[in-house]
């Protein structure tokens, strides 16, 4: 089981996404369903950017600064 850090770029902001999968097409797959699940409809995804990998042992985990992201109106 591995652990991914997405960022996905819509028209109007960069939003960070945490997925836990075995493949990384079922990774980039998982990353649609929570999407929608989270915002109740289908966003206008510009671009889908992984960014870590990480094998999930004992403990696994990322920082996420969202201090360069832009803030949503």
């Amino acid at each position: 089981m591995n652990l991914y850090r997405f960022l996905v770029q819509t028209k109007e902001r960069k939003i960070p996404v945490i997925i836990a999968a075995e493949t990384d097409q079922k990774a980039f797959d998982q990353v649609d369903i929570e999407l929608e699940k989270f915002y109740l409809k289908v966003l206008d995804i510009e671009d889908v950017t992984l960014y870590e990998k990480k094998k999930i042992r004992k403990s696994a985990g990322f920082v996420i600064d969202e201090s360069d992201l832009p803030l949503s109106t």
